[in-house]
């Protein structure tokens, strides 16, 4: 059967980008700014976005484009006969199901919130410790937060169910066109609030006071949102590659998901700190910012309930583009290793991610006493754990040791494949620069997550 590709090219940019817009844009990305010098914190993740990003966007793409395939048999097509890189496919490939059996949780998280303000049930001038009781009793409540995620998953699987032109691409094109439309629109509001000078100062302010005794911190910190940031090292993205056309240089889309992902981020900070200063709520990061800190900011605004509505209705869309692009990879994947029709793939991994997505969601209430890995993790948190501390950083880097290896698919054949189409090439000159500086870095970042997690203080 002749594979699809995507129709148009603005369809297959959006699409990959919305794979790479996730959550971590709105409630990590901000907060890191403000708190590491704001401008010159947004220069240095400029800084590692081309070091490190865009690079591996490249790599996950080519192979994708080169191979036609997913996780699947992509190893396989571009590997040397006799050679074994092919087995890294199962543990990378696992990296969907581990990163969704938690997301789609945080994406019922997001479709609740979303429901409460559009039905009015957020009461005016909460604070914050009614704003953490009403989180906490949605944490409470496995049977609630169960309803909600299977409502984003039977949505997410029946667009993925139509294919990739007339589901994937022809849903997704208009939710990314949405999203960025209700940020600008936010973003644009910002500028009446009051707090909004106070607001943009503490986020963007060069600050080189912010950097004098955490510099280091700083830019493990600007090193990492750039790696983490663009979902590569468990073939999200490669998949996407293998629906590309060929009319356009590997690149120029690199560049583009780059730059919309960290559009997005950006604009995001301009929503949320003036919000925060306009009303006097000290800012946050992670899932406070969003439940807690917003919620009391929304439910202090005038016209909150609307507001409120318009900026988790966005952050549902970023989920929900996340859950259909990485539900796309696993159904790729499935399609190829079992031989079956979509619709029975479509249904093999709904059961599986409904089934394993119980896990997180009961850690929080029934199983809230299962610790992991030295007490350190609740089940959510371990799933968090594998996909972002290890899936993520070791399959990225095995993802460029096979494109500069002999018995891989050959850096030759890389640059070939990336410099098909229009736009910007990329030479053979950039091997040494592969193996000696972007090797060391992606192992940097699998090292230093270690450290941050099990060594620090």
């Amino acid at each position: 059967m002749q594979r699809e590709i995507f129709k148009t090219r603005l369809g297959f940019l959006l699409i990959a980008s919305g794979c790479a817009v996730g959550i971590g844009n709105v409630w990590r990305f901000p907060f890191i700014v403000g708190q590491y010098g704001g401008a010159y914190f947004v220069l240095m993740y400029l800084f590692f976005l081309l070091l490190i990003g865009i690079p591996l966007l490249t790599i996950e793409l080519s192979i994708g484009r080169r191979s036609r395939s997913s996780m699947a048999y992509c190893y396989e097509k571009l590997e040397d006969k006799g050679t074994y890189w092919h087995v890294n496919k199962w543990w990378q490939f696992s990296g969907n199901y581990f990163l969704m059996g938690f997301y789609v949780v945080v994406a019922g998280w997001m479709l609740y919130y979303f429901m409460s303000f559009a039905f009015n049930e957020i009461p005016h001038d909460i604070d914050r410790a009614d704003a953490a009781k009403r989180f906490t009793e949605l944490l409470a409540s496995p049977s609630l937060m169960y309803s909600l995620v299977l409502v984003c998953v039977i949505f997410s699987y029946a667009v993925v169910a139509l294919g990739v032109v007339k589901g994937v691409e022809r849903i997704t094109k208009p939710l990314m066109v949405i999203l960025i439309l209700l940020l600008i629109t936010m973003a644009v509001r910002s500028f009446t609030l009051d707090g909004f000078s106070e607001g943009i100062s503490f986020y963007l302010k060069p600050d080189l006071a912010k950097l004098e005794n955490n510099f280091l911190e700083a830019v493990w910190a600007a090193m990492g949102q750039a790696f983490f940031t663009l979902s590569v090292g468990f073939g999200a993205i490669a998949i996407f590659g293998s629906y590309m056309s060929e009319r356009h240089k590997i690149l120029n889309e690199a560049i583009f998901i780059a730059v919309f992902d960290t559009l997005v981020a950006f604009l995001s900070g301009l929503v949320i700190f003036p919000a925060c200063f306009t009303y006097g709520i000290s800012p946050d990061s992670g899932p406070n910012l969003l439940y807690l800190t917003m919620t009391v900011v929304f439910s202090h605004m005038t016209f909150g309930t609307f507001w409120g509505s318009l900026f988790f209705l966005f952050m549902l869309i970023a989920a929900i583009s996340t859950m259909i692009a990485v539900f796309e990879s696993s159904i790729a994947g499935t399609i190829e290793l079992l031989k079956v029709k979509r619709l029975t793939a479509v249904i093999i991994n709904f059961v599986v991610i409904i089934t394993l997505c119980l896990l997180p969601l009961l850690g929080y209430n029934l199983l809230s006493d299962v610790k992991l890995v030295n007490g350190r993790f609740d089940l959510l948190g371990f799933f968090d754990f594998l996909v972002s501390n290890n899936i993520m950083p070791i399959g990225s880097l095995v993802f460029v040791l096979f494109v500069v290896s002999k018995s891989g698919m050959k850096f030759e054949k890389y640059i070939e494949e990336c410099n098909i189409g229009k736009g910007f090439n990329m030479s053979l000159k950039l091997k040494n620069y592969y193996k000696f500086v972007l090797t060391p870095i992606v192992t940097a970042v699998l090292l230093l997550g270690y450290y941050s997690l099990f060594f620090k203080g």
